[in-house]
């Protein structure tokens, strides 16, 4: 089940990528990627640093959007021509290490989706020692992927 879902998912991605220019895949996922931040600085701002009362309806909210952008196929908006190297560094960040190392690519990915999906549901129940712990580990995923693909 796994591998045909894994081959699936590659399918759906080369699909996406022959039908949107490398410059529309960086805007795109660039747009992602800011939108997740956004609600990440809601959360902290809320549960972490308290700077901002709590309110357990938008901190759900807030979490339930970066799962959705989290699950939402963003793997589609990846492609060798989007790197760096390819592209130059005043478009994108991306390595070219990422498609070099597909296992491990699709590790950190996993790994992000997973906390993702765990903050969502730790939001869901309004625990903010949890919701805390959970934010942290969606933390953790964005700093691996950005110390093995993320150019400086």
């Amino acid at each position: 089940m796994t591998g045909a879902l894994g081959a699936a998912m590659l399918l759906a991605s080369v699909t996406s990528q022959a039908q949107m220019k490398p410059e529309d895949q960086v805007h795109y996922r660039q747009a992602g990627y800011s939108f997740m931040s956004w609600n990440m600085g809601k959360i902290k701002a809320q549960v972490v640093e308290g700077s901002v009362p709590y309110n357990k309806e938008q901190v759900a909210n807030a979490a339930n959007a970066i799962a959705a952008i989290a699950n939402s196929g963003m793997g589609a908006l990846y492609s060798p021509e989007t790197t760096q190297e390819k592209m130059g560094k005043e478009n994108t960040d991306l390595k070219a290490s990422f498609f070099e190392n597909p296992d491990e690519a699709r590790k950190v990915g996993s790994t992000f989706v997973a906390a993702a999906n765990q903050l969502a549901s730790e939001a869901a129940t309004g625990d903010q020692a949890r919701i805390k712990a959970a934010f942290g580990e969606v933390g953790k995923a964005c700093k691996s992927c950005h110390e093995k693909f993320r150019a400086e």
